[in-house]
């Protein structure tokens, strides 16, 4: 019977560690969240932006080798190591987001559902739709549009799916398409804790919507 009780105890003892854990690995990865938003939606110098998102891709990295086996990590590090090549732009981004896309597939292995937002397949499907093809990089219109849908189907209602499968449709001159994914994206619901983002990407669905009704009234 003390046998018994003992293992339990340690098995009890054993899952209050886990979850103490996890929530320890949700709140460092909450932080780099906001981290991002603030250096991709409120930082406007070049400089500024560079520099946080290195220091973010250090924590994101740190963050990946204390939680082997969580996929969350795994993605924020991709996300930073996207961002950290869309300012820095030439040859030498290429490698970075060939990097940022490798981890994502790893991230997928793992938990595709990771974050519950559908943030892998719109991760991946931005990056296969704004990388250049072969022979140049890995685009691909067919990839983009898979990974899309896959992040729409997660994540119906959310703003960033929605506004990337329309930038992806103005990508292919699909203006009418388009228009409907940004309508939805304005309807998107606010994310708690994300206000830094939620503000930044409604700019940019106003500005892409801007750039469609443009197309239409030529």
């Amino acid at each position: 019977m003390l046998k018994r009780s003992l293992a339990a105890a340690v098995f009890a003892v054993a899952l209050n560690g886990a979850a103490f854990a996890d929530e320890h690995m949700d709140q460092q990865v909450a932080g780099l969240a906001q981290a991002w938003d603030h250096a991709q939606f409120v930082t406007t110098a070049r400089d500024g932006r560079l520099a946080e998102f290195t220091r973010l891709d250090a924590q994101a990295d740190a963050l990946v080798r204390a939680y082997p086996a969580a996929a969350e990590p795994l993605v924020w590090q991709a996300i930073i190591l996207s961002s950290e090549a869309g300012v820095e732009g030439g040859l030498g981004a290429l490698g970075k987001v060939t990097r940022a896309r490798d981890i994502l597939v790893r991230a997928e292995r793992l938990n595709p559902n990771a974050l519950g937002d559908g943030s892998i397949y719109t991760s991946l499907g931005s990056l296969y739709a704004q990388v250049p093809g072969f022979p140049i990089g890995f685009g691909n219109r067919d990839r983009a549009r898979d990974y899309l849908q896959r992040a729409l189907r997660a994540n119906p209602n959310g703003i960033e799916p929605n506004y990337f499968m329309a930038d992806f449709m103005v990508r292919q001159n699909d203006f009418a398409g388009a228009r409907s994914y940004l309508e939805r994206a304005e309807r998107a619901p606010a994310r708690p804790g994300r206000e830094a983002a939620d503000a930044g990407r409604r700019r940019d669905v106003a500005a892409l919507l801007s750039q469609v009704n443009a197309h239409g009234a030529r």
